[in-house]
Protein backbone atom coordinates (compact mmCIF):
# COMPACT_ATOMS: atom_id res chain seq x y z
CA UNK A 1 0.00 0.00 0.00
CA UNK A 2 1.22 3.60 -1.08
CA UNK A 3 2.08 6.03 1.79
CA UNK A 4 -0.82 8.61 1.67
CA UNK A 5 -0.04 12.24 1.12
CA UNK A 6 -0.84 15.38 3.44
CA UNK A 7 -3.43 16.78 2.64
CA UNK A 8 -3.39 20.82 1.44
CA UNK A 9 -6.35 21.84 2.96
CA UNK A 10 -5.95 22.64 6.64
CA UNK A 11 -9.69 23.01 6.96
CA UNK A 12 -12.84 24.30 5.19
CA UNK A 13 -15.69 26.61 5.89
CA UNK A 14 -18.17 26.19 3.32
CA UNK A 15 -16.80 27.10 -0.79
CA UNK A 16 -13.64 28.62 1.75
CA UNK A 17 -10.58 26.51 1.84
CA UNK A 18 -7.64 27.35 3.94
CA UNK A 19 -4.40 26.25 2.33
CA UNK A 20 -1.72 25.16 4.46
CA UNK A 21 0.53 26.41 1.92
CA UNK A 22 -0.51 29.96 3.16
CA UNK A 23 -0.81 29.84 6.70
CA UNK A 24 2.87 28.63 6.81
CA UNK A 25 4.39 31.54 4.66
CA UNK A 26 2.42 33.58 7.42
CA UNK A 27 4.07 32.02 9.98
CA UNK A 28 7.28 32.59 8.47
CA UNK A 29 6.59 36.33 7.83
CA UNK A 30 5.96 36.49 11.62
CA UNK A 31 9.03 34.58 12.56
CA UNK A 32 11.13 37.19 10.51
CA UNK A 33 8.93 39.90 12.01
CA UNK A 34 9.74 38.67 15.34
CA UNK A 35 13.44 38.16 14.55
CA UNK A 36 13.69 42.21 12.87
CA UNK A 37 11.82 43.53 16.16
CA UNK A 38 14.20 42.10 18.77
CA UNK A 39 17.20 43.19 17.10
CA UNK A 40 15.54 46.68 15.97
CA UNK A 41 15.21 47.29 19.86
CA UNK A 42 19.05 47.56 20.31
CA UNK A 43 18.87 50.61 17.80
CA UNK A 44 16.11 52.27 19.40
CA UNK A 45 13.89 51.41 16.13
CA UNK A 46 10.12 51.36 17.06
CA UNK A 47 8.57 47.59 16.27
CA UNK A 48 5.70 49.80 14.40
CA UNK A 49 8.54 50.59 11.83
CA UNK A 50 8.86 46.79 11.29
CA UNK A 51 5.07 45.88 11.68
CA UNK A 52 4.64 48.17 8.67
CA UNK A 53 7.27 47.35 6.85
CA UNK A 54 5.39 43.91 7.23
CA UNK A 55 2.33 44.56 5.93
CA UNK A 56 4.03 46.70 2.53
CA UNK A 57 6.61 43.86 2.29
CA UNK A 58 5.02 40.79 2.77
CA UNK A 59 2.33 41.65 -0.69
CA UNK A 60 5.48 43.31 -2.69
CA UNK A 61 7.21 40.11 -2.54
CA UNK A 62 4.22 37.48 -3.29
CA UNK A 63 3.50 39.93 -6.44
CA UNK A 64 7.19 39.75 -7.07
CA UNK A 65 7.60 36.01 -6.79
CA UNK A 66 4.84 35.57 -8.78
CA UNK A 67 5.81 37.62 -11.48
CA UNK A 68 8.99 36.06 -11.69
CA UNK A 69 7.94 32.55 -11.71
CA UNK A 70 4.64 33.37 -14.40
CA UNK A 71 7.31 35.13 -16.70
CA UNK A 72 9.61 31.99 -17.13
CA UNK A 73 6.19 29.68 -17.64
CA UNK A 74 4.18 32.00 -19.85
CA UNK A 75 3.38 29.43 -22.19
CA UNK A 76 1.69 27.38 -18.89
CA UNK A 77 -0.34 30.63 -18.04
CA UNK A 78 -1.24 32.16 -21.41
CA UNK A 79 -4.31 30.28 -22.17
CA UNK A 80 -5.58 30.10 -18.21
CA UNK A 81 -5.00 33.97 -17.03
CA UNK A 82 -6.99 33.12 -13.74
CA UNK A 83 -4.11 30.38 -12.80
CA UNK A 84 -1.60 33.53 -12.62
CA UNK A 85 -4.22 34.48 -9.24
CA UNK A 86 -3.80 31.17 -7.58
CA UNK A 87 -0.96 31.40 -5.23
CA UNK A 88 -2.09 28.96 -3.02
CA UNK A 89 -0.97 25.96 -5.69
CA UNK A 90 2.34 27.07 -5.43
CA UNK A 91 4.41 29.03 -7.94
CA UNK A 92 6.14 31.47 -6.73
CA UNK A 93 9.93 32.49 -6.77
CA UNK A 94 12.12 33.24 -3.88
CA UNK A 95 14.54 35.48 -6.19
CA UNK A 96 11.52 37.54 -7.33
CA UNK A 97 10.04 37.65 -3.89
CA UNK A 98 13.36 39.39 -2.86
CA UNK A 99 13.19 41.83 -5.69
CA UNK A 100 9.70 42.69 -4.98
CA UNK A 101 10.51 43.11 -0.93
CA UNK A 102 13.74 45.47 -1.94
CA UNK A 103 12.12 47.89 -4.36
CA UNK A 104 9.16 48.03 -1.76
CA UNK A 105 12.23 48.79 1.33
CA UNK A 106 13.53 51.15 -0.81
CA UNK A 107 10.84 53.57 -0.89
CA UNK A 108 9.49 52.49 2.73
CA UNK A 109 12.80 52.97 4.20
CA UNK A 110 13.60 56.60 2.61
CA UNK A 111 9.84 57.67 3.24
CA UNK A 112 10.67 56.97 6.94
CA UNK A 113 14.17 58.50 6.78
CA UNK A 114 15.90 55.08 7.64
CA UNK A 115 19.12 54.67 5.66
CA UNK A 116 18.31 51.43 3.36
CA UNK A 117 21.52 49.37 3.92
CA UNK A 118 21.05 49.64 7.74
CA UNK A 119 17.82 48.35 7.83
CA UNK A 120 18.26 45.49 5.56
CA UNK A 121 21.16 44.11 7.88
CA UNK A 122 18.81 44.11 10.44
CA UNK A 123 16.08 42.23 8.27
CA UNK A 124 18.71 39.47 6.71
CA UNK A 125 18.19 36.63 9.23
CA UNK A 126 14.41 37.91 9.63
CA UNK A 127 13.88 36.66 5.67
CA UNK A 128 16.55 33.30 6.39
CA UNK A 129 13.86 32.38 9.12
CA UNK A 130 10.80 32.94 6.39
CA UNK A 131 12.57 30.90 3.65
CA UNK A 132 13.56 28.37 5.90
CA UNK A 133 9.56 27.87 7.32
CA UNK A 134 8.29 28.79 4.12
CA UNK A 135 10.06 25.60 2.74
CA UNK A 136 7.55 23.44 4.34
CA UNK A 137 4.52 24.33 2.23
CA UNK A 138 6.84 23.13 -0.82
CA UNK A 139 6.79 20.13 1.25
CA UNK A 140 2.75 20.22 2.18
CA UNK A 141 2.24 20.61 -1.38
CA UNK A 142 4.55 18.15 -2.72
CA UNK A 143 6.19 20.72 -4.81
CA UNK A 144 10.08 21.70 -5.48
CA UNK A 145 11.08 18.22 -4.66
CA UNK A 146 14.55 16.64 -5.94
CA UNK A 147 14.84 13.58 -8.19
CA UNK A 148 14.07 10.23 -7.50
CA UNK A 149 16.13 8.66 -4.87
CA UNK A 150 15.81 5.24 -2.85
CA UNK A 151 14.06 4.77 0.15
CA UNK A 152 16.72 3.77 1.85
CA UNK A 153 18.88 6.55 1.37
CA UNK A 154 15.62 8.81 2.94
CA UNK A 155 15.37 5.97 5.95
CA UNK A 156 19.00 5.40 6.13
CA UNK A 157 21.48 7.54 5.10
CA UNK A 158 19.47 10.70 6.33
CA UNK A 159 17.71 8.76 9.17
CA UNK A 160 14.51 11.04 7.76
CA UNK A 161 11.31 10.28 9.85
CA UNK A 162 8.03 8.51 8.69
CA UNK A 163 6.01 11.95 7.56
CA UNK A 164 8.83 13.17 5.53
CA UNK A 165 9.86 9.54 3.70
CA UNK A 166 6.11 9.39 3.08
CA UNK A 167 5.24 12.30 2.09
CA UNK A 168 8.66 12.45 -0.39
CA UNK A 169 6.29 9.24 -2.59
CA UNK A 170 5.49 11.22 -5.35
CA UNK A 171 4.47 9.55 -8.92
CA UNK A 172 5.40 5.86 -8.31
CA UNK A 173 8.81 6.70 -6.38
CA UNK A 174 10.64 8.37 -3.50
CA UNK A 175 12.44 11.84 -4.12
CA UNK A 176 14.66 13.92 -2.65
CA UNK A 177 13.54 16.25 0.08
CA UNK A 178 15.08 19.67 -1.65
CA UNK A 179 12.50 21.81 0.40
CA UNK A 180 14.18 20.29 3.92
CA UNK A 181 17.92 20.84 2.63
CA UNK A 182 17.35 24.38 1.94
CA UNK A 183 15.15 24.72 4.93
CA UNK A 184 18.49 23.31 7.19
CA UNK A 185 20.88 25.30 5.33
CA UNK A 186 18.68 28.75 6.05
CA UNK A 187 18.43 27.84 9.62
CA UNK A 188 22.57 27.52 9.69
CA UNK A 189 22.62 30.76 8.34
CA UNK A 190 20.31 32.71 10.39
CA UNK A 191 22.97 31.25 13.53
CA UNK A 192 26.28 32.54 10.75
CA UNK A 193 24.55 36.48 10.12
CA UNK A 194 23.80 36.38 14.29
CA UNK A 195 27.38 35.41 15.02
CA UNK A 196 28.68 37.61 12.11
CA UNK A 197 26.72 40.61 13.10
CA UNK A 198 28.28 40.76 16.92
CA UNK A 199 31.72 41.45 15.12
CA UNK A 200 33.44 44.59 15.62
CA UNK A 201 34.72 44.68 12.29
CA UNK A 202 31.53 44.33 10.13
CA UNK A 203 30.21 47.49 8.02
CA UNK A 204 26.98 48.62 7.11
CA UNK A 205 25.65 46.39 4.53
CA UNK A 206 27.74 43.81 4.45
CA UNK A 207 25.35 41.52 6.78
CA UNK A 208 22.62 41.74 4.10
CA UNK A 209 25.41 41.07 1.33
CA UNK A 210 26.65 38.02 3.61
CA UNK A 211 23.04 36.95 3.72
CA UNK A 212 23.13 36.58 0.01
CA UNK A 213 26.32 35.25 -0.44
CA UNK A 214 24.87 32.33 1.53
CA UNK A 215 21.81 31.87 0.14
CA UNK A 216 23.02 31.85 -2.99
CA UNK A 217 25.67 29.42 -2.37
CA UNK A 218 23.24 26.77 -0.89
CA UNK A 219 20.56 27.42 -3.68
CA UNK A 220 23.46 26.90 -6.41
CA UNK A 221 23.91 23.30 -5.41
CA UNK A 222 20.58 22.18 -4.21
CA UNK A 223 18.77 23.77 -7.26
CA UNK A 224 20.54 21.41 -9.75
CA UNK A 225 18.60 18.49 -7.58
CA UNK A 226 14.86 19.79 -8.27
CA UNK A 227 13.20 18.29 -11.06
CA UNK A 228 10.67 21.77 -11.38
CA UNK A 229 13.70 24.24 -12.23
CA UNK A 230 13.09 26.91 -14.40
CA UNK A 231 15.28 27.12 -17.39
CA UNK A 232 16.56 28.22 -20.77
CA UNK A 233 18.67 27.66 -23.42
CA UNK A 234 22.32 29.07 -23.24
CA UNK A 235 25.69 28.83 -23.78
CA UNK A 236 26.79 25.11 -23.79
CA UNK A 237 30.17 26.60 -22.24
CA UNK A 238 28.42 28.09 -19.72
CA UNK A 239 26.24 25.06 -19.21
CA UNK A 240 29.56 22.42 -18.76
CA UNK A 241 30.73 25.57 -16.62
CA UNK A 242 27.47 25.24 -13.92
CA UNK A 243 27.61 21.52 -14.02
CA UNK A 244 31.59 21.41 -13.11
CA UNK A 245 31.10 23.70 -10.39
CA UNK A 246 28.26 21.02 -8.96
CA UNK A 247 30.23 17.87 -9.28
CA UNK A 248 31.04 17.37 -5.59
CA UNK A 249 27.15 16.93 -4.92
CA UNK A 250 28.43 13.64 -7.06
CA UNK A 251 30.42 12.41 -4.27
CA UNK A 252 28.02 13.05 -1.63
CA UNK A 253 25.69 10.63 -3.74
CA UNK A 254 23.33 13.38 -5.48
CA UNK A 255 22.23 13.35 -8.90
CA UNK A 256 20.83 16.00 -10.44
CA UNK A 257 17.29 16.08 -11.56
CA UNK A 258 16.18 15.29 -14.65
CA UNK A 259 16.17 18.72 -17.08
CA UNK A 260 13.81 18.79 -20.56
CA UNK A 261 16.49 19.78 -22.78
CA UNK A 262 13.93 21.14 -25.38
CA UNK A 263 12.95 23.10 -22.32
CA UNK A 264 16.38 24.58 -22.00
CA UNK A 265 20.37 23.86 -20.23
CA UNK A 266 21.08 26.52 -17.57
CA UNK A 267 19.58 26.55 -14.67
CA UNK A 268 18.15 29.98 -14.06
CA UNK A 269 18.52 29.97 -10.54
CA UNK A 270 21.63 28.24 -10.48
CA UNK A 271 23.26 31.18 -12.74
CA UNK A 272 21.64 33.76 -10.90
CA UNK A 273 23.24 32.25 -7.58
CA UNK A 274 26.58 32.42 -9.27
CA UNK A 275 26.41 35.95 -10.28
CA UNK A 276 24.79 37.32 -7.21
CA UNK A 277 27.54 36.02 -5.19
CA UNK A 278 30.11 37.43 -7.49
CA UNK A 279 28.43 40.47 -7.22
CA UNK A 280 27.67 40.19 -3.54
CA UNK A 281 31.90 39.71 -3.13
CA UNK A 282 32.93 42.40 -5.40
CA UNK A 283 30.17 44.93 -3.92
CA UNK A 284 31.64 44.33 -0.58
CA UNK A 285 35.25 44.81 -1.92
CA UNK A 286 34.74 47.71 -3.90
CA UNK A 287 32.56 49.84 -0.75
CA UNK A 288 35.90 48.51 1.39
CA UNK A 289 37.89 49.98 -0.94
CA UNK A 290 36.20 53.23 -1.53
CA UNK A 291 35.51 53.81 2.30
CA UNK A 292 32.04 53.83 1.48
CA UNK A 293 30.33 51.93 4.53
CA UNK A 294 31.55 54.59 7.11
CA UNK A 295 29.44 53.34 9.71
CA UNK A 296 29.56 49.71 10.93
CA UNK A 297 26.62 48.11 11.69
CA UNK A 298 27.05 48.32 15.91
CA UNK A 299 27.15 51.91 14.76
CA UNK A 300 23.75 54.17 16.19
CA UNK A 301 20.98 54.53 13.72
CA UNK A 302 20.21 57.53 12.82
CA UNK A 303 16.75 58.78 11.39
CA UNK A 304 16.50 61.79 9.18
CA UNK A 305 12.88 62.20 10.54
CA UNK A 306 11.37 63.78 13.90
CA UNK A 307 10.01 61.01 16.12
CA UNK A 308 6.19 61.38 16.90
CA UNK A 309 6.09 62.62 20.55
CA UNK A 310 4.44 59.74 21.43
CA UNK A 311 6.82 56.94 20.22
CA UNK A 312 8.68 55.11 22.96
CA UNK A 313 12.32 54.19 22.50
CA UNK A 314 13.24 51.39 24.68
CA UNK A 315 15.81 51.56 27.09
CA UNK A 316 17.53 48.76 26.01
CA UNK A 317 18.23 50.07 23.17
CA UNK A 318 22.04 51.24 22.49
CA UNK A 319 23.50 52.99 25.13
CA UNK A 320 23.83 56.08 23.06
CA UNK A 321 21.36 59.34 23.73
CA UNK A 322 18.12 58.87 22.05
CA UNK A 323 17.48 62.03 20.61
CA UNK A 324 21.15 61.90 18.82
CA UNK A 325 20.27 58.50 17.66
CA UNK A 326 16.96 59.55 15.50
CA UNK A 327 18.84 62.71 14.60
CA UNK A 328 16.60 64.77 16.68
CA UNK A 329 17.55 67.89 18.55
CA UNK A 330 16.05 69.09 22.00
CA UNK A 331 13.04 70.78 21.69
CA UNK A 332 12.92 75.03 22.36
CA UNK A 333 12.69 75.62 26.18
CA UNK A 334 13.81 72.19 26.98
CA UNK A 335 16.94 70.98 28.17
CA UNK A 336 19.58 68.69 26.45
CA UNK A 337 19.23 65.00 27.22
CA UNK A 338 22.87 65.20 29.18
CA UNK A 339 21.07 68.36 31.28
CA UNK A 340 18.00 65.79 32.42
CA UNK A 341 17.45 64.59 35.63
CA UNK A 342 16.23 61.27 36.87
CA UNK A 343 13.12 61.49 37.91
Amino acid sequence: MFPLALDPIFFSIGSLQVHWYGLILGFGALAGLFLAIREGKRFGIPQEFFMDMLLLGVPSAIIGARIYFVAFKWDDYKDNLIDIFKIWNGGIAIYGALIGAIICGIIYFRYKGYPFWRIVDICAPGLLAGQMIGRWGNFVNQEAYGSVVEESFLRDKLHLPDFIVNQMYIGDAFHHPTFLYESLWSLLGIALLMVLRRQKFVRAGEIFMSYFIWYSIGRFFIEAVRTDSLAFNGSSGVASFINGLWKPMEWLGFEQGYLDPSYGNIRISQLLSLLIIVAAVLLIIIRRVTGEPKAHYSDPIVCTKPIKADTVVPESAVNTPQKARHGAQPEQGQPADGDKKEQ
